[in-house]
C-alpha cells in the first residue's frame, strides 16, 4: 500500500516545474504564476505605496523580476510562495527607498502571522530582510497541513472554508491547524527569544 502524498509535496515538483516553464518563456506557465500570485503581490504592494497607481506599477515590475529570476528558483531552499514573497518584498523596499517615501505601519514589515514582530522606525532593510526571513522559516518548519493553512490564510488572503473546500478537510480540522500552527510559531518566537 502506497504513502498518500500530501497536497504542499505533490505541488512542489509542480512548482519547480513551473518555474522552469516560466524561465523558458511560456506564456501559459506566466499566465499561471499570475494567477496564482497576483492578488498576493497586489496586496502587499498595495499596503506598501501611496498611490493605487504606484501599487499597480510596483506589480508588474515584480513580475517581470519573478520571471527574470525564474531560473533560480529552487524548491529545495524555499516554497514558491516564500520566494514571492521575499523577492516582492524586496522590490518593494527597493523602491520606497529610490521614491525616498516612509513605510506605513500596516506595511511590509508588519508579520504575516499575528505574531509580535514590530518593526521600529529606522530598522536597516538587512534587519527587516532577516526578520522576514526568519518568520518564512518558522512557517517552512511547519507540519505539512499547519504551514498550507497558515500560507493560504496570510499570505494568500484564502478564508478557512476555501483552503478547506480547497483541500476537502473539514472545516474544523482547518480551524484546528491553524490554531496549533499559530501556537507554534508564538511558542518558537518565545524560545528564540529567551536564548
Amino acid at each position: 500500500m502506497g504513502a498518500r502524498r500530501s497536497e504542499p509535496e505533490g505541488r512542489a515538483g509542480g512548482d519547480l516545474d513551473l518555474m522552469r516553464r516560466v524561465a523558458q518563456d511560456d506564456e501559459a506557465a506566466v499566465a499561471e504564476l499570475y494567477d496564482r500570485f497576483g492578488s498576493l503581490v497586489f496586496r502587499m504592494a498595495y499596503q506598501s505605496m501611496p498611490t493605487r497607481p504606484e501599487a499597480e506599477d510596483a506589480v508588474q515590475e515584480i513580475f517581470v523580476r519573478l520571471w527574470r529570476t525564474a531560473g533560480r528558483y529552487d524548491d529545495g531552499r524555499s516554497a514558491l510562495v516564500t520566494w514571492v514573497m521575499l523577492i516582492s518584498r524586496r522590490h518593494l523596499v527597493d523602491k520606497l527607498r529610490r521614491n525616498r517615501a516612509r513605510l506605513r505601519a500596516s506595511s511590509l514589515d508588519q508579520p504575516l502571522a499575528p505574531t509580535p514582530l514590530a518593526v521600529e522606525p529606522g530598522t536597516q532593510r538587512l534587519e527587516v530582510d532577516e526578520r522576514m526571513k526568519v518568520l518564512m522559516k518558522r512557517i517552512e518548519a511547519l507540519p505539512d497541513l499547519q504551514r498550507t493553512v497558515v500560507t493560504r490564510a496570510y499570505l494568500g488572503g484564502q478564508t478557512l472554508r476555501q483552503i478547506g473546500e480547497e483541500l476537502n478537510t473539514p472545516l474544523g480540522t482547518i480551524k484546528s491547524a491553524l490554531s496549533r500552527a499559530l501556537v507554534r510559531l508564538r511558542e518558537r518566537q518565545g524560545e528564540e527569544l529567551a536564548t
